[in-house]
């Protein structure tokens, strides 16, 4: 199995940045995608962020120009770093990994943005 722990989150201000990391571990053979999403309060959870093993990304709209994703495949972590964060944003905000087939879930870290 592979475990996921997410770090970063937290309140900050409209305009502000904040980094999200995931780490991954346990039995790893291979990590093939890695992506972000984020539930908000009475809403659906939405894909925010991928990325593929070899490095191509996707975005969903409202982000694009202001978050960045990105990975170390030598540490098994991915990362998000989010810019000019508006309220929208805020949200709880999940790690997820495809490894050998599976699909995993980190517990998710909350990110709350005052305007």
């Amino acid at each position: 199995q592979v475990q996921l722990v997410e770090s970063g989150g937290g309140l900050v201000q409209a305009g502000g940045s904040l980094r999200l990391s995931c780490a991954a571990s346990g039995n790893i053979f291979r990590i093939d995608d890695m992506g972000w999403y984020r539930q908000a309060p009475g809403k659906q959870r939405e894909l925010v962020a991928t990325i593929t093993s070899t490095g191509y990304v996707n975005y969903v709209e409202s982000v694009k120009g202001r978050f960045t994703i990105s990975r170390d495949n030598g540490r098994n972590m991915v990362y998000l770093q989010m810019d000019s964060l508006k309220p929208g944003d805020t949200a709880v905000y999940y790690c997820n990994v495809k490894s050998g087939g599976m699909i995993y879930w980190g517990k998710g870290t909350l990110v709350t943005v005052s305007s």
